[in-house]
Protein backbone atom coordinates (compact mmCIF):
# COMPACT_ATOMS: atom_id res chain seq x y z
CA UNK A 1 0.00 0.00 0.00
CA UNK A 2 1.85 3.21 -0.98
CA UNK A 3 0.66 6.76 -1.13
CA UNK A 4 2.21 10.30 -0.58
CA UNK A 5 0.81 11.03 3.29
CA UNK A 6 -1.44 14.03 2.94
CA UNK A 7 -4.76 14.82 3.84
CA UNK A 8 -7.49 15.43 0.72
CA UNK A 9 -9.69 18.43 0.51
CA UNK A 10 -12.93 17.41 1.58
CA UNK A 11 -15.88 19.68 2.82
CA UNK A 12 -16.62 19.09 5.95
CA UNK A 13 -19.73 20.18 8.19
CA UNK A 14 -18.21 22.70 10.61
CA UNK A 15 -21.13 21.93 13.07
CA UNK A 16 -20.42 18.12 12.66
CA UNK A 17 -16.97 17.24 13.30
CA UNK A 18 -14.75 15.05 15.22
CA UNK A 19 -11.86 16.14 16.44
CA UNK A 20 -8.42 13.43 16.85
CA UNK A 21 -5.55 15.30 17.74
CA UNK A 22 -3.35 13.05 20.65
CA UNK A 23 -1.12 10.82 21.48
CA UNK A 24 -1.39 7.19 22.52
CA UNK A 25 0.47 4.29 23.39
CA UNK A 26 -0.95 0.70 22.34
CA UNK A 27 0.34 -0.62 26.07
CA UNK A 28 1.81 0.33 28.96
CA UNK A 29 5.10 -1.82 27.61
CA UNK A 30 4.55 -1.09 24.05
CA UNK A 31 7.07 1.24 22.52
CA UNK A 32 4.39 1.72 19.82
CA UNK A 33 2.87 5.51 19.52
CA UNK A 34 -0.16 6.47 17.91
CA UNK A 35 0.07 10.25 16.75
CA UNK A 36 -3.04 12.02 15.56
CA UNK A 37 -3.93 15.23 13.85
CA UNK A 38 -7.00 15.36 11.59
CA UNK A 39 -10.45 16.24 11.50
CA UNK A 40 -13.39 13.59 10.59
CA UNK A 41 -16.88 14.27 9.46
CA UNK A 42 -18.98 13.97 12.67
CA UNK A 43 -21.89 12.31 10.55
CA UNK A 44 -21.95 9.33 7.93
CA UNK A 45 -19.57 6.34 7.87
CA UNK A 46 -15.70 7.09 8.01
CA UNK A 47 -13.86 3.94 7.63
CA UNK A 48 -10.33 3.26 9.47
CA UNK A 49 -7.99 1.63 7.17
CA UNK A 50 -4.54 -0.07 7.45
CA UNK A 51 -2.47 -2.95 7.84
CA UNK A 52 -1.92 -4.80 10.87
CA UNK A 53 -0.10 -2.91 13.74
CA UNK A 54 -1.15 0.16 12.16
CA UNK A 55 -2.55 1.71 14.94
CA UNK A 56 -6.56 1.33 14.14
CA UNK A 57 -7.99 -0.02 17.19
CA UNK A 58 -5.82 1.82 19.79
CA UNK A 59 -7.36 4.70 18.16
CA UNK A 60 -11.04 3.35 18.80
CA UNK A 61 -10.08 2.59 22.25
CA UNK A 62 -8.75 5.91 22.86
CA UNK A 63 -11.26 7.29 22.10
CA UNK A 64 -13.72 5.49 23.96
CA UNK A 65 -11.52 5.91 27.09
CA UNK A 66 -10.84 2.49 27.19
CA UNK A 67 -6.82 3.39 26.28
CA UNK A 68 -5.07 5.88 27.81
CA UNK A 69 -4.06 9.25 25.88
CA UNK A 70 -0.43 10.54 26.23
CA UNK A 71 -1.70 14.28 25.36
CA UNK A 72 -3.60 16.21 23.19
CA UNK A 73 -7.73 16.41 22.60
CA UNK A 74 -10.49 13.96 20.97
CA UNK A 75 -13.81 16.16 20.50
CA UNK A 76 -16.78 14.81 19.01
CA UNK A 77 -19.34 17.02 17.88
CA UNK A 78 -18.45 20.24 19.85
CA UNK A 79 -18.12 17.50 22.99
CA UNK A 80 -14.99 17.41 24.58
CA UNK A 81 -14.22 13.74 25.53
CA UNK A 82 -10.57 14.22 26.61
CA UNK A 83 -8.03 17.41 26.83
CA UNK A 84 -6.14 19.21 29.49
CA UNK A 85 -7.52 18.70 32.77
CA UNK A 86 -10.64 16.64 31.52
CA UNK A 87 -10.74 13.22 30.74
CA UNK A 88 -14.32 11.83 30.40
CA UNK A 89 -14.45 8.07 31.63
CA UNK A 90 -15.41 5.60 29.33
CA UNK A 91 -18.44 4.49 31.27
CA UNK A 92 -19.29 8.31 30.83
CA UNK A 93 -18.62 8.15 26.77
CA UNK A 94 -21.83 8.27 25.17
CA UNK A 95 -20.54 5.61 22.52
CA UNK A 96 -21.74 2.29 21.24
CA UNK A 97 -18.87 -0.45 20.45
CA UNK A 98 -18.98 -3.31 18.29
CA UNK A 99 -16.00 -6.03 18.65
CA UNK A 100 -15.27 -8.68 15.87
CA UNK A 101 -16.96 -11.00 18.42
CA UNK A 102 -20.54 -10.26 19.37
CA UNK A 103 -19.75 -10.15 23.21
CA UNK A 104 -23.49 -10.49 24.34
CA UNK A 105 -24.40 -12.08 27.62
CA UNK A 106 -24.55 -15.50 27.00
CA UNK A 107 -27.17 -16.16 30.03
CA UNK A 108 -30.13 -13.50 28.26
CA UNK A 109 -32.58 -13.89 25.59
CA UNK A 110 -32.14 -11.18 22.84
CA UNK A 111 -34.45 -9.11 24.32
CA UNK A 112 -32.72 -8.91 27.96
CA UNK A 113 -29.65 -7.82 25.88
CA UNK A 114 -31.32 -4.99 24.35
CA UNK A 115 -32.83 -4.19 27.63
CA UNK A 116 -29.31 -3.74 29.15
CA UNK A 117 -28.47 -1.72 26.71
CA UNK A 118 -31.18 0.58 26.96
CA UNK A 119 -30.94 0.54 31.03
CA UNK A 120 -27.36 2.26 29.81
CA UNK A 121 -28.56 4.98 27.78
CA UNK A 122 -30.39 6.24 30.59
CA UNK A 123 -27.27 7.07 32.51
CA UNK A 124 -26.53 9.47 30.07
CA UNK A 125 -29.40 11.23 30.55
CA UNK A 126 -30.64 14.31 28.44
CA UNK A 127 -27.18 14.58 26.77
CA UNK A 128 -29.00 12.61 23.77
CA UNK A 129 -31.69 14.87 21.59
CA UNK A 130 -32.91 11.90 20.29
CA UNK A 131 -33.50 8.56 21.78
CA UNK A 132 -33.19 5.74 19.29
CA UNK A 133 -37.27 3.78 18.86
CA UNK A 134 -36.26 0.58 20.12
CA UNK A 135 -38.61 -1.11 17.52
CA UNK A 136 -37.23 0.70 14.97
CA UNK A 137 -34.57 -0.62 15.58
CA UNK A 138 -35.24 -4.26 16.10
CA UNK A 139 -36.74 -3.63 12.45
CA UNK A 140 -34.07 -1.94 10.78
CA UNK A 141 -31.48 -5.21 12.26
CA UNK A 142 -34.13 -7.98 11.27
CA UNK A 143 -33.82 -9.39 14.83
CA UNK A 144 -37.70 -9.41 15.82
CA UNK A 145 -37.86 -12.92 15.29
CA UNK A 146 -34.91 -13.54 17.47
CA UNK A 147 -35.85 -12.13 20.60
CA UNK A 148 -36.58 -14.77 22.51
CA UNK A 149 -33.51 -16.64 21.66
CA UNK A 150 -30.19 -16.60 23.15
CA UNK A 151 -27.00 -16.03 22.41
CA UNK A 152 -25.84 -20.01 21.49
CA UNK A 153 -29.20 -20.49 19.44
CA UNK A 154 -28.28 -17.50 16.55
CA UNK A 155 -25.87 -17.88 13.80
CA UNK A 156 -22.20 -16.06 13.80
CA UNK A 157 -24.30 -13.21 11.60
CA UNK A 158 -27.27 -13.13 13.80
CA UNK A 159 -25.13 -12.69 16.60
CA UNK A 160 -24.00 -9.71 15.20
CA UNK A 161 -27.04 -7.77 14.01
CA UNK A 162 -28.30 -8.12 18.05
CA UNK A 163 -24.47 -6.91 19.03
CA UNK A 164 -25.24 -3.95 16.95
CA UNK A 165 -28.58 -3.07 17.51
CA UNK A 166 -27.71 -3.43 20.90
CA UNK A 167 -24.86 -0.75 20.71
CA UNK A 168 -27.48 1.87 19.12
CA UNK A 169 -29.70 1.59 22.03
CA UNK A 170 -27.49 2.72 24.34
CA UNK A 171 -28.00 5.89 22.58
CA UNK A 172 -24.43 6.99 21.34
CA UNK A 173 -23.89 9.88 19.60
CA UNK A 174 -20.29 8.57 18.00
CA UNK A 175 -20.68 4.39 16.85
CA UNK A 176 -17.39 2.54 17.10
CA UNK A 177 -16.99 -0.48 15.16
CA UNK A 178 -14.01 -2.54 15.46
CA UNK A 179 -13.55 -4.84 12.10
CA UNK A 180 -17.60 -6.09 12.96
CA UNK A 181 -17.31 -8.74 10.10
CA UNK A 182 -14.07 -9.84 10.54
CA UNK A 183 -15.38 -13.22 12.45
CA UNK A 184 -17.70 -13.71 9.48
CA UNK A 185 -17.47 -16.46 6.91
CA UNK A 186 -17.98 -14.71 3.57
CA UNK A 187 -21.95 -15.88 3.69
CA UNK A 188 -22.24 -14.46 6.82
CA UNK A 189 -20.93 -11.51 5.49
CA UNK A 190 -22.76 -10.74 2.86
CA UNK A 191 -26.12 -11.28 4.79
CA UNK A 192 -24.63 -8.87 6.70
CA UNK A 193 -23.52 -6.21 4.77
CA UNK A 194 -26.84 -4.82 3.49
CA UNK A 195 -27.80 -4.08 7.20
CA UNK A 196 -25.03 -1.90 7.64
CA UNK A 197 -25.94 -0.42 4.68
CA UNK A 198 -29.27 0.28 5.69
CA UNK A 199 -27.88 1.75 9.32
CA UNK A 200 -25.69 4.06 6.85
CA UNK A 201 -29.37 5.49 5.12
CA UNK A 202 -31.29 5.40 7.81
CA UNK A 203 -29.29 6.41 11.18
CA UNK A 204 -28.06 9.43 11.47
CA UNK A 205 -25.01 8.56 14.50
CA UNK A 206 -21.22 9.30 12.79
CA UNK A 207 -19.41 6.22 12.56
CA UNK A 208 -15.84 4.64 12.87
CA UNK A 209 -15.43 2.15 11.14
CA UNK A 210 -12.20 -0.07 11.62
CA UNK A 211 -11.63 -2.97 8.83
CA UNK A 212 -9.07 -4.75 6.37
CA UNK A 213 -11.46 -5.64 3.60
CA UNK A 214 -11.51 -3.06 1.01
CA UNK A 215 -14.81 -4.52 -0.20
CA UNK A 216 -16.32 -3.03 3.10
CA UNK A 217 -14.55 0.27 2.77
CA UNK A 218 -15.88 0.62 -1.22
CA UNK A 219 -19.50 -0.15 0.11
CA UNK A 220 -19.85 1.56 3.27
CA UNK A 221 -17.35 4.30 3.47
CA UNK A 222 -17.89 8.31 2.57
CA UNK A 223 -14.69 9.09 4.63
CA UNK A 224 -11.60 7.18 4.69
CA UNK A 225 -8.80 7.14 6.70
CA UNK A 226 -5.70 5.19 6.21
CA UNK A 227 -3.00 4.28 8.99
CA UNK A 228 0.52 3.47 8.84
CA UNK A 229 2.87 2.80 11.65
CA UNK A 230 0.63 4.72 14.14
CA UNK A 231 0.55 7.98 11.81
CA UNK A 232 -1.71 9.35 9.84
CA UNK A 233 -0.87 8.15 5.66
CA UNK A 234 -3.82 9.93 4.15
CA UNK A 235 -7.68 11.32 5.21
CA UNK A 236 -10.36 12.23 2.78
CA UNK A 237 -13.30 11.17 0.82
CA UNK A 238 -13.45 7.33 0.21
CA UNK A 239 -13.06 7.83 -4.16
CA UNK A 240 -10.03 9.60 -4.04
CA UNK A 241 -8.42 8.00 -1.06
CA UNK A 242 -9.24 4.28 -2.42
CA UNK A 243 -7.82 5.52 -6.33
CA UNK A 244 -4.55 7.10 -4.66
CA UNK A 245 -3.85 3.50 -2.82
CA UNK A 246 -1.65 0.48 -4.34
CA UNK A 247 -4.11 -2.53 -3.60
CA UNK A 248 -2.78 -5.02 -5.99
CA UNK A 249 -5.34 -7.22 -7.43
CA UNK A 250 -7.86 -4.56 -5.63
CA UNK A 251 -6.22 -1.49 -7.09
CA UNK A 252 -9.23 0.57 -8.20
CA UNK A 253 -11.85 3.16 -8.20
CA UNK A 254 -14.94 3.99 -6.67
CA UNK A 255 -17.30 6.48 -8.70
CA UNK A 256 -20.76 8.39 -6.98
CA UNK A 257 -23.50 8.97 -9.40
CA UNK A 258 -27.18 8.33 -10.74
CA UNK A 259 -28.84 5.83 -12.72
CA UNK A 260 -30.19 7.99 -15.91
CA UNK A 261 -31.51 5.39 -17.98
CA UNK A 262 -32.35 1.31 -18.62
CA UNK A 263 -32.37 -0.65 -21.42
CA UNK A 264 -35.25 -3.18 -20.41
CA UNK A 265 -34.37 -5.29 -23.47
CA UNK A 266 -31.12 -6.09 -22.20
CA UNK A 267 -31.73 -5.47 -18.31
CA UNK A 268 -29.09 -2.62 -18.32
CA UNK A 269 -28.92 0.36 -16.34
CA UNK A 270 -27.28 3.77 -17.54
CA UNK A 271 -25.06 5.13 -14.44
CA UNK A 272 -23.72 8.83 -15.01
CA UNK A 273 -20.72 10.54 -13.25
CA UNK A 274 -18.66 13.54 -13.20
CA UNK A 275 -17.07 12.76 -16.13
CA UNK A 276 -18.92 10.40 -17.93
CA UNK A 277 -21.39 6.91 -18.18
CA UNK A 278 -21.50 3.67 -17.92
CA UNK A 279 -23.77 0.67 -18.67
CA UNK A 280 -24.33 -1.74 -15.87
CA UNK A 281 -26.40 -4.38 -14.82
CA UNK A 282 -30.16 -3.58 -14.31
CA UNK A 283 -30.37 -4.14 -10.56
CA UNK A 284 -33.73 -2.72 -10.57
CA UNK A 285 -32.88 0.64 -8.15
CA UNK A 286 -35.44 3.52 -8.96
CA UNK A 287 -33.87 6.07 -11.95
CA UNK A 288 -32.18 9.24 -10.13
CA UNK A 289 -31.33 7.49 -7.62
CA UNK A 290 -28.26 8.07 -5.68
CA UNK A 291 -25.60 4.99 -6.98
CA UNK A 292 -21.95 4.07 -6.36
CA UNK A 293 -19.79 1.98 -8.03
CA UNK A 294 -16.61 0.45 -8.16
CA UNK A 295 -14.10 -0.27 -11.20
CA UNK A 296 -10.98 -2.33 -10.27
CA UNK A 297 -7.91 -1.74 -12.15
CA UNK A 298 -7.32 -5.07 -13.40
CA UNK A 299 -11.06 -4.85 -15.83
CA UNK A 300 -10.09 -1.35 -17.31
CA UNK A 301 -7.65 -1.68 -20.45
CA UNK A 302 -6.78 1.27 -23.07
CA UNK A 303 -6.82 1.81 -26.01
CA UNK A 304 -6.07 4.97 -28.62
CA UNK A 305 -9.19 4.68 -30.57
CA UNK A 306 -13.14 4.45 -29.62
CA UNK A 307 -13.69 0.74 -28.97
CA UNK A 308 -15.83 -0.63 -32.45
CA UNK A 309 -17.28 -3.73 -32.97
CA UNK A 310 -16.41 -4.71 -29.76
CA UNK A 311 -18.00 -6.67 -26.63
CA UNK A 312 -17.15 -4.27 -24.67
CA UNK A 313 -19.93 -1.71 -24.27
CA UNK A 314 -17.97 0.97 -22.18
CA UNK A 315 -15.34 3.12 -24.14
CA UNK A 316 -14.72 6.51 -22.20
CA UNK A 317 -12.49 9.13 -23.05
CA UNK A 318 -9.28 10.00 -20.63
CA UNK A 319 -6.48 11.30 -19.91
CA UNK A 320 -3.20 10.15 -18.71
CA UNK A 321 -2.66 11.19 -15.33
CA UNK A 322 0.16 9.22 -14.14
CA UNK A 323 2.28 6.21 -14.90
CA UNK A 324 3.18 3.81 -11.85
CA UNK A 325 5.53 0.58 -12.51
CA UNK A 326 2.74 -2.37 -10.56
CA UNK A 327 5.72 -4.90 -10.54
CA UNK A 328 7.95 -6.29 -13.11
CA UNK A 329 5.74 -6.76 -15.67
CA UNK A 330 2.70 -4.68 -15.08
CA UNK A 331 2.31 -0.53 -14.44
CA UNK A 332 -0.48 1.47 -12.75
CA UNK A 333 -2.08 4.13 -15.12
CA UNK A 334 -4.20 6.83 -13.38
CA UNK A 335 -6.83 8.29 -15.79
CA UNK A 336 -8.37 11.72 -15.25
CA UNK A 337 -11.84 11.55 -16.62
CA UNK A 338 -13.33 15.31 -15.72
CA UNK A 339 -13.52 15.14 -11.62
CA UNK A 340 -13.47 11.66 -11.65
CA UNK A 341 -10.86 9.17 -12.18
CA UNK A 342 -10.23 5.63 -13.31
CA UNK A 343 -7.51 3.15 -12.69
CA UNK A 344 -5.97 0.68 -15.33
CA UNK A 345 -3.95 -1.87 -14.74
CA UNK A 346 -1.84 -3.17 -18.03
CA UNK A 347 1.07 -4.64 -18.78
CA UNK A 348 4.28 -2.29 -19.20
CA UNK A 349 4.99 -3.73 -22.90
CA UNK A 350 1.37 -2.25 -23.62
CA UNK A 351 2.75 1.23 -22.22
CA UNK A 352 5.67 1.19 -24.46
CA UNK A 353 3.36 0.03 -27.43
CA UNK A 354 1.05 2.48 -27.20
CA UNK A 355 3.50 5.04 -26.12
CA UNK A 356 1.69 6.13 -22.91
CA UNK A 357 2.85 9.84 -21.83
CA UNK A 358 1.23 12.29 -19.21
CA UNK A 359 -1.22 13.94 -20.62
CA UNK A 360 -1.97 12.01 -23.35
CA UNK A 361 -5.41 11.25 -24.32
CA UNK A 362 -6.77 8.09 -24.16
CA UNK A 363 -9.88 5.56 -24.16
CA UNK A 364 -10.47 3.43 -21.20
CA UNK A 365 -12.90 0.66 -21.80
CA UNK A 366 -14.16 -0.82 -18.87
CA UNK A 367 -14.85 -4.34 -18.80
CA UNK A 368 -16.82 -4.69 -16.10
CA UNK A 369 -18.54 -2.62 -13.21
CA UNK A 370 -19.78 -3.62 -9.65
CA UNK A 371 -22.57 -2.06 -8.42
CA UNK A 372 -22.08 -1.33 -4.53
CA UNK A 373 -25.33 0.86 -3.69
Amino acid sequence: MTIEPRLLADAINPEKVITLRFQARAGTDSDFTLKLDLQLPGEGISAVFGASGSGKTTLLRCVAGLAPVLSGSIVVNNETWHDTGVSLPAHQRPVGYVFQEASLFEHLSTAANLDFAEKRAKRFGGRVASPIDRNQIVELMGIGRLLQRRPAQLSGGERQRVAIARALLINPRLLLMDEPLAALDAGHKQEILPYLEKLHREIQIPVLYVTHSVDEVSRLADQLLVLQEGEVLVSGPVGPVLSGLRLGDEAGAVLEGRLQARDEQWKLALFRFAGGELWVRDRGQPLQSDTRVRVLARDVSLSLQPAQQSSILNSLPAMVESIEEGDEAMALVRLRLGDSVLIARVSRRSVAELGLELGMAVYAQVKSVAILR
